[in-house]
């Protein structure tokens, strides 16, 4: 029979339950995810929805512009977001759930690219290139261009027609991240100006994992 003193020691279980979870889950996020959770926005507030198969690039890039005249971090929910022919704006602050937030490549051009940004942090994102074909253009799934400060943490980059990730006069770190299943190189860094890549997983990708090049003599 359920009494009250049933009723409030399995709520206080559930209570439990729910405390212990929430702890595990927050326990596996690096920092920039825990700081982006606090204060972002929610992708769906702004028309950007999980799950859908269609193409939602439009949305995306005025998500992402958003952001950037805020100046504020952006969560996206878990499921799958099917996108193209993106143009990072100079700050963009991206992540989501380790494993489960899926940003899918639609084809016809570039995933992600970004020329010139002072500030770009994605954590927390798999990116899938779905092994399309890309524009002669780009170099990478991930094309970054002369970035100030770049933090690639805890994604997952897989399924890339070209390089995986392909930098060129980028400054930051990579890490704790999988590259597997491109066409050329896991991560290609040219003129880098002070990159650190740690505590990487790469795979089966076709020439090459991680290639460091330089044009001119200086330090990477």
């Amino acid at each position: 029979m359920l009494n009250r003193r049933t009723l409030l020691t399995g709520t206080a279980g559930f209570a439990v339950m729910g405390l212990a979870l929430g702890k595990a889950v927050a326990a596996s996020l690096s920092g920039i995810e825990k700081a982006s959770m606090r204060g972002s926005i929610n992708a769906t507030e702004l028309g950007v929805q999980p799950g859908t198969s269609d193409d939602q690039s439009k949305a995306f890039a005025k998500l992402l512009r958003d952001a950037n005249a805020r100046d504020m971090p952006v969560f996206l929910p878990p499921g799958t977001y099917v996108v193209s022919n993106l143009s990072l704006p100079g700050r963009v602050r991206l992540s989501g759930v380790p494993g489960a937030t899926r940003v899918v490549y639609g084809g016809d051009g570039h995933l992600f690219m970004a020329e010139q940004a002072d500030h770009i942090e994605l954590s927390g994102l798999v990116f899938d290139g779905s092994n399309r074909t890309m524009g002669d253009y780009t170099q990478g799934l991930l094309d970054l261009r002369r970035i100030a400060h770049l933090a690639i943490d805890n994604c997952q980059i897989t399924g890339s027609s070209k390089n995986g990730l392909a930098l060129e006069h980028a400054i930051g770190r990579i890490e704790r991240s999988e590259i597997s299943g491109a066409a050329d190189a896991g991560i290609y860094s040219v003129e880098a100006g002070g990159l650190s890549i740690t505590g990487n997983t790469v795979s089966d990708c076709a020439n090459g994992g991680i290639l460091v090049h330089r044009w001119q003599v200086a330090e990477d």
